[in-house]
């Protein structure tokens, strides 16, 4: 099977490990409930419950859905987060930074989920090569 096609920008961010700029993504200031899956493969990420604003500029979570995203440390402090299905790329995550309970903050591109309504079903989850 082949992952969701993406745009060009999608890609950038997802496969070249880009960042979109600060308060431009279309999920920063979104608060509806849901769940948001990862845009290439459809595999569930974070719960909306989860999502808060951390006045960042990018979509901020407390935590994702249990052994849905990898964690990589860059080595220069910052630690990448990715799609445990697919390895998208879909930011960083911070920690102990006192703005949750979970003192947990994940930083993540609006290029890189997509938003899947409460109440709709959610599309299957992708398990295939990236183009």
């Amino acid at each position: 099977m082949q992952y969701n096609d993406l745009t060009p920008e999608e890609k950038h961010v997802i496969e070249d490990a880009a960042t979109e700029y600060p308060y431009s993504g279309e999920y920063e200031d979104f608060f509806e409930d849901g769940t948001f899956i990862c845009r290439r493969c459809n595999n569930p990420l974070y719960s909306s419950e989860a999502k808060f604003n951390a006045y960042c500029g990018w979509p901020a979570f407390e935590s994702c859905f249990p052994d849905a995203i990898l964690e990589e440390n860059m080595g220069d402090g910052r630690t990448e987060i990715t799609c445990a299905n697919c390895a998208a790329h879909l930011g960083h995550v911070f920690r102990n930074e006192g703005f949750t309970k979970t003192n947990v903050r994940h930083c993540t591109n609006s290029l890189s989920i997509r938003f899947v309504a409460e109440g709709e079903e959610l599309p299957a989850v992708i398990h295939g090569d990236a183009e």
